[in-house]
């Protein structure tokens, strides 16, 4: 799950919304609950517009013990940990349009398309008091140590939060569990619950939420559990008491994150510029990956966790619960030759509820024929890559050919 400065949004939601007690014909993307009638309600004895809620329930509840009641029931539902915070993220706003201006976002266009909705709440969903923020761990047990397959040339790579079922509805699911039970304690309330799905600077909410501090590498930290894990985010108009002091950050003067990354896309601390992160490169680029780039990929074929995997943090981690989030289809540990052999049939029923599926088969193969241009000159290898290099794409072709010149140049 790539982050390039802070966090980024995959996919966006359009909406047309009438007057609640109509409401709502709606678009929703697969990441997001948006306003209907099943999931999110006007609350009692008020009107609601397009604009979202006006005020809170008609009959107001004891606030801080909701407050500590919604971090139990967090718990209850599988969440590592869950808290509160208000909408205000100016300092984090002005990090994210330096990092705009400067064109760090690549062709993430999206990053600029919403404008200061990202880092004002109460621009995207007005009405919006306060953001609950929960996070649930995915690092998977017994899949292959990742280390051992970097270290092995000859398989394929693939970022430790994609390798089980995607994780936007595992998450939203149990948001929506968590706002039924809020509002069966309360009645209707006014609400959104996103999970990296739309313009949402998640890891800053996080980060005022109490939920651990932003590293040099730009993700979320924590000393209990690292960084191995999904956000989530319950936008309400409930006025919640919010954790009152961000996390101290505990990052001192490590610069282990930034010294292992492949492409050095860490420019400097907790600044990362997309267009040399591998993340970006084999999941948000469309086009040609920059030659100069491909070597350092390595075997990496569907994100990259290098600079998670030298943190110091994580050893404190622990492995999921959560069966969604199990290895599935061996790609812990696959074999770049046989992965390079998946038609697109075998493409789209191997990948089906994955994250991998949002890149298509054709970047798949491209950055397949990457990690076999940078894997050992075997008979299998050069045979995988010459069964390409008629295919009707011109992106695989080139990268085919590229790679096969690696193998020429190598002998």
């Amino acid at each position: 799950m790539y982050a390039a400065g802070y966090p980024i949004a995959k996919n966006r939601a359009g909406r047309t919304a009438e007057r609640y007690g109509k409401i709502l014909q709606v678009s929703v993307t697969s990441a997001v609950i948006i306003v209907t009638p099943e999931h999110t309600q006007a609350p009692a004895g008020r009107k609601a517009t397009a604009e979202g809620p006006r005020a809170g329930p008609a009959q107001q509840p004891d606030l801080d013990a909701l407050a500590k009641r919604i971090m139990t029931w967090s718990r209850e539902l599988g969440f590592e940990a869950c808290g509160i915070s208000g909408n205000s993220l100016d300092a984090h706003e002005t990090h994210l349009l330096n990092w705009l201006q400067q064109g760090r976002h690549g062709e993430m266009r999206y990053m600029a398309r919403h404008g200061t909705k990202r880092s004002r709440p109460a621009d995207l969903v007005p009405g919006t008091l306060r953001v609950i923020s929960v996070r649930k761990n995915y690092f998977a047990p017994g899949g292959a140590a990742p280390q051992a397959v970097l270290d092995d040339a000859t398989l394929g790579y693939v970022s430790r939060y994609a390798l089980g079922r995607d994780y936007h509805k595992t998450i939203r699911k149990r948001l929506q569990r968590l706002a039924d039970r809020i509002a069966k304690e309360i009645g209707p309330f006014g609400y959104r619950a996103f999970v990296d799905s739309a313009p949402v600077l998640e890891k800053a909410l996080a980060q005022q939420a109490g939920l651990g501090w932003i590293g040099k590498h730009s993700n979320l930290l924590t000393r209990e559990a690292g960084s191995w894990f999904f956000l989530g985010e319950l936008y309400t108009d409930l006025p919640l008491p919010v954790h009152e002091a961000p996390p101290q950050a505990h990052c001192g003067d490590c610069t282990a994150c930034i010294d292992a990354c492949p492409t050095k896309a860490i420019v400097a601390p907790f600044q990362v510029d997309a267009r040399l992160c591998i993340s970006y490169l084999t999941i948000e680029l469309h086009g040609a990956i920059p030659k100069p780039l491909r070597a350092k990929i390595g075997n990496r074929i569907f994100g990259c966790d290098d600079c998670q995997l030298v943190c110091p943090w994580n050893r404190f981690s622990t492995p999921t619960d959560e069966a969604d989030f199990a290895v599935r289809h061996h790609l812990d540990r696959a074999a770049l030759v046989d992965l390079f052999a998946w038609s697109e049939t075998d493409f789209a029923d191997r990948t089906q509820g994955s994250a991998i599926r949002r890149i298509g088969y054709l970047r798949w193969l491209r950055n397949i024929a990457v990690a076999l241009g940078n894997a050992p000159s075997t008979p299998a290898v050069i045979t995988a890559l010459q069964s390409r290099r008629d295919h009707k794409s011109s992106l695989v072709r080139e990268h085919v050919d590229w790679a096969l010149a690696q193998h020429v140049s190598s002998q």
